[in-house]
């Protein structure tokens, strides 16, 4: 496993990247398609699939390419991570999901900073986020834990676009980055009275994978998501 530093470096960069990826593919959108919200939304989806297949790809052999702290959390809660460590990432990977919107909004020439306003506290958000979330974590864990963590990249990136649709939350699946999205009033952003409920729900979700994936997956071929990658980074 690589330093601390170097870990934290990566979960920052791609935490920030990821960030930058989401908003500024919604700003986009919103410019490029004006009055049309499905067509936003597709090009908001596909944008972020793709960049985050890549940014996995770039980042995980350093630090597993959490970029989210209840993948962070799961993966202590296998053995993966001490949860000092799991600290440390979650700092990173909030504080590079804020930069990364301060980020996309400057690209777009807007204010740097900008309180979302738009307000996503439902049920069926809560709801959403919480299955968005289960299933992102069963689609990590299932692949680390069976010894096919090579296309964890791929199959990330495929989950998060199709749950674009499929979830009314549009599947923010990531406290971080929900942190993150309160600094933009653009396409992608989030309320902050609407952040608790999304935090919340995150968090159940984390409760709820961990139990199902020792019952699906009782004798993992692969603990943890680091010990998915040899030390050359590459996929075994």
């Amino acid at each position: 496993m690589r330093p601390l530093s170097h870990r934290l470096t990566a979960e920052y960069l791609g935490s920030l990247l990821l960030a930058a990826l989401v908003i500024g593919s919604g700003i986009a959108a919103q410019r490029l398609s004006p009055g049309d919200v499905g067509l936003q939304l597709l090009e908001n989806a596909a944008a972020t699939a793709v960049g985050l297949y890549a940014l996995i790809l770039v980042f995980g052999p350093v630090s597993g390419a959490h970029f989210n702290p209840v993948v962070s959390i799961v993966d202590s809660a296998f053995g993966g991570l001490t949860w000092r460590d799991t600290a440390a990432y979650t700092a990173a990977q909030v504080l590079g999901c804020v930069s990364g919107a301060v980020l996309a909004n400057t690209m777009f020439d807007s204010a740097p900073i900008s309180i979302s306003t738009t307000d996503r506290a439902t049920l069926p958000h809560g709801l959403s986020e919480v299955v968005a979330t289960v299933g992102l974590l069963l689609v990590i864990f299932s692949l680390v834990r069976t010894g096919r963590a090579n296309i964890a990249p791929a199959a990330v990136g495929a989950y998060i676009g199709a749950a674009y649709f499929f979830t009314s939350s549009t599947s923010f699946a990531n406290p971080a980055i929900t942190v993150g999205r309160m600094f933009s009033d653009t396409f992608a952003g989030i309320a902050p009275t609407s952040v608790p409920a999304y935090l919340l729900a995150q968090l159940l979700a984390a409760a709820l994978a961990v139990p199902l994936l020792r019952l699906l997956y009782p004798t993992p071929t692969t603990e943890t998501v680091h010990e998915a990658l040899d030390t050359e980074g590459q996929p075994r």
